[in-house]
């Protein structure tokens, strides 16, 4: 099917909407359908840990797929599908390794997604004047919607609504996925020549993958256990909702000027300055979370936490590795920090959060791992990274 440069830039915002808007339907909200179902904050912590290890093998299979093929397009195709299928099976179960099972699955399928959808966007917008921040922060959009509607719907429905609003989600993921196109991409046989190890390697790489993870490992508390602190404090699910709205909102923004910050400060700066003001707000959150303003304060840092963050990254693996290599270098940035780092975060909050008694030691050791994330990055120069 052809497809102006123009409508592929749409397809691929309604794309991210539905993307990170399916995050915003379960990733917050996972906690509380699975305390809905009787499980502990230790088999909370240890679920979301086995089924975030499925992110380590996928990304690098679907994408090594990816770039021998050239064909990153049917990959996503194939993923999105795939992950409609396997997700239905969490209707099937109620117990912990059914439920790990199904996740599990879903997320081995999803892992083909994102990796293949960044290198598109990055390819469909080098045909036109339009930044990656601009068509990424549609994610953003749809991540605020959704996360603010199953909030509300969380007041008034049973713990299950987010299982029944991700399937609708992800279907419709699928069908968007029918209507993009790969973009045509000239190679070169400068791009073609090398391997992925002697990039992988490098010095700048290593300590970028090394404070990315440890950023992600500082995460665990806030994804598994955001939602459930906020109720124990009090705060209602649309209130819950709103709050995490409020910080996806802030990344709009961020994402809006991401491409003039990154040409202006360098990707070694922007890292620096949001992994340190990460390690803020965990501390916030653990001290002073019974304050409204506080938590909206340390919500707006998420802007900086994930979105300037994440767009950083994004550029810095874009134009760090070869042509080539774009699909798999994105793959183990999200194998090695989202799904390593991403799984022993869950875990060790799962042990450490206790039914929420042990909050502020959960949260602080966020702050200690995010700070740690801040001070790897003195080991490369500030040259080497700003590429």
């Amino acid at each position: 099917m052809n497809v102006s440069p123009r409508a592929q830039l749409i397809l691929l915002a309604i794309t991210y909407w539905l993307y990170f808007g399916q995050l915003g339907v379960l990733v917050p909200y996972l906690g509380i359908f699975l305390d809905g179902r009787g499980f502990s904050s230790a088999e909370i912590g240890e679920l979301f840990a086995v089924i975030t290890l499925a992110r380590i093998i996928g990304p690098s299979l679907w994408a090594s797929i990816a770039d021998k093929t050239g064909k990153s397009l049917s990959v996503l195709r194939l993923g999105c599908f795939l992950t409609v299928i396997s997700f239905s099976s969490v209707f099937l179960f109620n117990g912990f390794w059914g439920l790990t099972l199904s996740f599990g699955l879903m997320m081995m399928f999803w892992t083909a997604v994102l990796p293949q959808l960044e290198v598109i966007t990055m390819q469909s917008v080098a045909e036109t004047r339009i930044g990656y921040g601009q068509i990424r922060l549609w994610g953003s959009i749809g991540f605020i919607v959704l996360t603010v509607a199953l909030g509300k719907a969380l007041d008034h429905f049973t713990t299950d609504a987010p299982v029944y609003a991700s399937i609708g989600v992800l279907t419709l993921l699928f069908f968007s996925s029918l209507l993009l196109r790969q973009p045509a991409i000239k190679t070169t046989a400068t791009e073609q020549s090398g391997n992925l190890w002697q990039f992988v390697k490098q010095r700048p790489f290593i300590v970028f993958l090394v404070s990315a993870s440890l950023l992600q490992i500082s995460f665990g508390a806030y994804y598994g256990f955001f939602a459930l602190y906020m109720r124990d404090l009090g705060y209602s699910g649309q209130q819950t909702g709103l709050l995490i709205a409020l910080g996806v909102l802030a990344e709009i923004g961020i994402f809006l000027i991401a491409g003039k910050l990154i040409s202006r400060v360098g990707v070694w700066g922007l890292l620096m300055a949001c992994m340190v003001l990460t390690a803020v707000r965990w501390y916030a959150l653990a001290d002073f979370a019974h304050s409204g303003w506080v938590v909206m304060l340390t919500q707006l840092i998420h802007a900086l936490s994930f979105g300037l963050t994440h767009a950083t990254s994004v550029h810095f693996i874009h134009h760090f590795f070869p042509q080539s290599f774009h699909s798999r270098g994105q793959a183990i940035y999200i194998s090695i920090a989202f799904g390593m780092g991403g799984a022993l975060g869950n875990y060790l909050a799962g042990q450490m959060w206790d039914q929420g008694t042990n909050a502020f030691n959960t949260f602080g050791f966020s702050a200690i791992t995010a700070l740690g994330a801040a001070l790897v990055l003195l080991l490369c120069s500030k040259k080497r990274m700003n590429v």
